[in-house]
């Protein structure tokens, strides 16, 4: 049987190998140099998707500079019997520690809009045939409402519904790949109360369209 000082300098020992161990991965992680990111690619996302046809538009300065993003997306996607989505991607590289704070739970209600109801919602594609888990929102305001579906991505492929969720990813990558960059994406569908039904299905099968695309126009870093 061992004794009381035999098990408190085995514990010590333990103590000090996770201590020196650790030590030794944030001093080989801090000598690392940090990627850059070479080349965007999200800007070659196709322009036609699902029937519809994008058109670029662009937020004013002063909303770039809060977002503050290494490339942003946004577009309309129109349909030929005149219906609209809206596709924003704001891409982060590892520099830029591979997140946005932004959410559009803060931003909708800064914005006028009511927010009715909030949800997760399983998302399929070839990439997940199992179904990975985003974010719905309903608001409304006045007879409009507003449909939105969300989700954060990193690694190219791995798709995460929250923040907390993209931390922890991002934390794994960075230790093992050198490489923590993410992107924030959101479909967005504005129309009227009665059509909000038919919004999340096409808004649905937008989003799942992009989770396919998203992998193959992921931004490359060195």
């Amino acid at each position: 049987m061992k004794t009381r000082t035999e098990k408190s300098n085995r514990s010590f020992v333990i103590a000090m190998s996770v201590l020196l161990l650790t030590l030794l991965l944030t001093v080989g992680i801090s000598t690392r140099g940090k990627p850059v990111v070479v080349a965007i690619n999200l800007d070659k996302l196709p322009m036609e998707i699902n029937g519809m046809r994008g058109v670029d538009d662009s937020f004013s300065d002063s909303v770039y500079d809060e977002l503050n993003a290494d490339k942003n997306i946004y577009r309309h996607y129109h349909s030929q019997d005149g219906g609209q989505v809206d596709l924003y991607i704001g891409y982060y590289g590892t520099a830029k520690g591979g997140r946005t704070a932004h959410n559009p739970i803060g931003c909708l209600p800064s914005q006028g809009w009511g927010l009715k109801d909030s949800h997760e919602i399983i998302l399929k594609s070839s990439y997940y045939p199992n179904g990975v888990p985003v974010n719905y929102l309903f608001s409304t305001k006045g007879d409009s409402s507003i449909t939105t579906v969300y989700w954060y991505q990193s690694a190219g492929k791995k798709v995460l519904s929250n923040g907390i969720k993209q931390n922890i990813q991002r934390f794994r990558d960075m230790i093992f790949r050198n490489r923590n960059d993410g992107a924030f994406v959101r479909v967005t569908i504005i129309s009227d109360k009665e059509n909000a039904g038919a919004a999340k299905v096409i808004a649905t099968s937008f989003s799942e369209r992009i989770l396919d695309l998203l992998p193959t126009y992921w931004p490359v870093e060195k």
